[in-house]
């Protein structure tokens, strides 16, 4: 399996919801298609945040996975 180096790194570290969603929006926007953003996020509801939003967005979850308390999110931008 290839392993992506992502353009961005996301800190949302200790951020509630809505605020960890709408920082990965406003990081995405800041990308150019292609790029992978990578987020770090503790809120226990951001997957599922995430995935929700996304159903209305372009953008590509690569990969969404529990790391002890943290949740990583790898987006790709399209």
């Amino acid at each position: 399996m290839e392993t992506l180096t992502p353009d961005l790194i996301l800190d949302c570290y200790g951020l509630l919801c809505p605020v960890p969603v709408k920082k990965t929006a406003r990081a995405l926007d800041g990308l150019q298609a292609g790029q992978i953003l990578q987020v770090i996020a503790t809120d226990e509801w951001f997957g599922p945040d995430l995935e929700a939003w996304l159903r209305f967005q372009p953008h590509q979850l690569l990969s969404l996975e529990s790391v002890g308390q943290e949740i990583h999110a790898t987006l790709k931008k399209q």
